[in-house]
């Protein structure tokens, strides 16, 4: 799946996720854009840095008016710490709100001419907090949820010129896992909860946004792909005393 000729805007293309997904689209050949409110700490081989905060509509705008050509864009910038609902006041996590689902429907509104011109491809930066209960962050989880369905029905606003498609993202090694999970005895015991047995690596998650945004997916808009090493073992697999994993009662 190559991107040759291509130009693909990467928001909070900087660390993590974002830079995975920056990196993977340079080895694909496209010319990368990432924008973030700070530079890298290590420059990207194969990617031009434009400082934006993706919150603010003019800066967004005239990001956008400066750009020649864009044929693929991907809004990964997101995320939160976790704040349970009551540790904060109604304010703060609307924050949230902003930066995972106002600022992607911001930065797709001020992109989408360069886009329906190239015929080109987004890609939303998902979560299964979207899908499931998310207690610790409870915003981002709304957020997210809500970023799927903007994205569902942008592709059935803006079809055919531009397809419009989600990565729902499960648990992902970043240099920020150990502010979720801990040291790295915490980081193996969560990844043995997934099937696949480790967290995704940011480079797996590249990989399926080169997908979405290739001439592979020509034909898929309006969809959600789960990236998530097959979910989560439900809990009741591991309480019931009913039988072994052999099947001999316990």
């Amino acid at each position: 799946m190559r991107l040759n000729g291509k130009v693909a805007v990467v928001t909070g293309g900087t660390r993590g996720v974002g830079a995975g997904i920056a990196q993977a689209f340079a080895e694909a050949g496209a010319e990368v854009v990432t924008c973030a409110r700070r530079p890298p700490e290590v420059p990207l081989k194969g990617a031009e840095f434009i400082p934006l905060d993706v919150r603010d509509p003019d800066a967004v705008q005239r990001f956008f008016a400066e750009l020649p050509r864009v044929d693929v864009l991907v809004n990964n910038a997101g995320g939160t710490p976790h704040r349970p609902l009551t540790a904060a006041d109604a304010r703060r996590h609307a924050r949230v709100v902003e930066l995972n689902l106002t600022a992607p429907l911001t930065v797709s509104l001020a992109a989408h001419e360069h886009l329906r011109r190239a015929g080109g491809a987004i890609v939303m930066i998902g979560s299964v907090s979207g899908s499931r209960p998310s207690p610790g962050s409870a915003a981002y989880g709304a957020a997210k949820a809500g970023l799927e369905h903007l994205a569902r029905s942008m592709a059935v606003e803006w079809a055919p010129e531009i397809r419009v498609n989600t990565l729902v993202l499960g648990m992902v090694r970043t240099e920020l896992s150990h502010l979720h999970y801990g040291d790295e005895h915490g980081i193996a015991a969560v990844a043995r909860t997934v099937p696949l047995g480790r967290l995704a690596a940011p480079s797996d998650i590249g990989a399926a946004a080169v997908f979405l945004a290739s001439d592979a997916a020509a034909y898929i808009t309006g969809a959600s792909l789960l990236v998530h090493g097959g979910g989560e073992r439900p809990a009741f697999l591991d309480a019931a005393n009913t039988h072994t994993d052999e099947g001999e009662p316990r």
